[in-house]
């Protein structure tokens, strides 16, 4: 028997427990809205954690049925999300989010506020079995035509970002769910998706790195967990930070003292599935000082999952993963797993109620104080309701396309069977136009900076209607044609859309 004791951890080199001591380190997704055959037996074998997504939520007793049989075959599984709020979520993907994401909460500088936003989203996923949350995004988003952080962040002031990401983790971890600072070490100041491909960035001196302000605020409030960046940092490695032993080991855990779980981003994403491949990439990943490996976002089946362990155990056979390396991660997971316990132990002790479903008053007073209004604001009187017409540019991975504008939702709640044209050209203006006579024309636009054709088209629609509302969802910066009216919500959420619709019709 090779004994690591050291690290609480003892495991036999027989292949049966070596598998199950890389399973340990392995977060995947799955299809479906019950867990598969496949997954339960991996559980049971020792799987360390599932990752849920939009394709396994559809009702909250079903995901409540759903975690329960996960932690039925493995009561030490995290079952984490990416549950951040506003324009990221998947709890209510079908509806845009009841909390507004973090560039409103940062607009609106309430710690308090923030902490009580991140204590109903941690409520929301306790009640229904969910561990740990990959948020919040401690970004510092300075770069305005960023295609995937944006309006994830709190700003581009970090000591902004620190303060609020430090209230988010104390938030929802008094709710008894553990959180997430990510993407380490900032993917903020990137004009490329590490989705797709591998951005860089520019970390100066570790010491003085605005980027990391807001990590060193995450570790000082507890921060369970933190998640690597596939982002290149010139003059240290040339590969993704995820896979870099002097970030994610050097920096992560010698230079910030960060002694909790540290998780890979999805390990499927084009920086580093795309040069590697997932296996390769996970082997590496744990060299680095990686302890759970993120995937399944767009890879969710069991060849995944065993190509992935295969190989872990083939790099501890083979010498070049160093056993110790592999039980510390794993020890790091069960070590979360343990603290899950303490933390919802804790909240279960503090709680006067229980969680009711949909309750999201400090949402709902963010949503609405975040709200910022250049010039008059024209009531709508109609009980038709307005015309909405919504300049639709693609989502990125990390919202999805299937979660809709919040505003979309709104309106509908309030003008049954009313929904927002979708416009993308010229034509679609001029059917807009034509469907909004005798109606208020309410124009939504998401970062027309980055979108020129979305900026042109607007400029049609205020000549013809001068009237218009338009409705900015994105990062802020852009403003429509002089004499309209233009409302800044600093996000798409569902709880966004409703305080727009109760300021333009109360």
């Amino acid at each position: 028997m090779s004994d690591v004791s050291e690290i609480g951890y003892a495991v036999d080199l027989g292949s049966a427990d070596l598998r199950r001591l890389a399973l340990a380190v392995v977060q995947p997704g799955f299809t479906g809205l019950t867990a598969p055959s496949w997954l339960l037996e991996r559980l049971a074998e020792g799987l360390g954690g599932v990752a849920l997504f939009a394709r396994n939520i559809e009702s909250p007793a079903q995901v409540a049925t759903l975690t329960a049989a996960i932690h039925a075959a493995n009561p030490a599984a995290l079952v984490a999300i990416d549950e951040e709020g506003g324009d990221v979520t998947r709890l209510e993907h079908a509806t845009g989010s009841s909390w507004p994401g973090n560039l409103a909460l940062g607009a609106v500088d309430d710690t308090a506020l923030t902490e009580a936003v991140a204590a109903e989203i941690g409520a929301a996923l306790a009640e229904l079995g969910i561990d740990l949350d990959y948020a919040p995004d401690a970004d510092v988003n300075v770069e305005a035509a960023n295609p995937v952080i944006g309006v994830r962040s709190f700003g581009a002031d970090p000591a902004l970002v620190a303060r609020h990401t430090g209230a988010w983790v104390a938030g929802l971890q008094s709710a008894g769910v553990l959180a997430c600072a990510k993407h380490f070490p900032g993917h903020g100041d990137t004009g490329v998706d590490s989705h797709h491909d591998l951005p860089e960035v520019d970390l100066g001196d570790p010491e003085t790195s605005p980027w990391l302000v807001p990590f060193r605020a995450a570790l000082a409030a507890g921060a369970a967990s933190v998640m690597s960046a596939h982002v290149r940092v010139p003059g240290i490695d040339p590969r993704p930070a995820t896979l870099v032993p002097a970030i994610m080991t050097g920096l992560l855990r010698d230079g910030l003292g960060f002694t909790g779980l540290a998780l890979s981003d999805g390990l499927e994403m084009g920086a580093v599935a795309g040069p590697l491949g997932v296996a390769e990439g996970a082997v590496q990943a744990v060299l680095a000082g990686v302890d759970a490996l993120c995937i399944g976002g767009g890879l969710a089946d069991a060849e995944t999952v065993d190509s992935v362990v295969a190989a872990l155990v083939g790099a501890v056979e083979s010498g070049r993963l160093p056993l110790e390396r592999l039980a510390e991660a794993g020890e790091r997971v069960a070590a979360a797993a343990r603290l899950r316990d303490e933390l919802r132990l804790a909240a279960t002790a503090a709680r006067t109620g229980r969680p009711v479903p949909g309750a999201a008053p400090a949402g709902r007073t963010a949503a609405a104080r975040a709200l910022r209004v250049r010039g008059s604001v024209p009531v709508v009187a109609t009980a038709t309701g307005p015309c909405v017409l919504e300049l639709v540019a693609p989502s990125n991975i990390a919202v999805g396309d299937d979660t809709p504008s919040g505003l979309t939702t709104a309106v509908a709640r309030r003008w049954p069977g009313l929904a927002p044209l979708r416009i993308t050209d010229t034509a679609g203006v001029r059917a807009g136009l034509a469907a909004a006579t005798g109606r208020p024309v309410w124009v939504v636009v998401r970062d027309p900076h980055r979108h020129r054709w979305m900026g042109s088209l607007v400029q049609q629609i205020v000549r013809a209607r001068p009237d218009t509302v338009v409705i900015d969802t994105g990062w802020p910066g852009w403003s429509p044609p002089q004499g309209a009216t233009h409302v800044v919500t600093y996000g798409a959420s569902w709880a966004s859309g409703e305080a727009v619709v109760d300021l333009l019709a109360p």
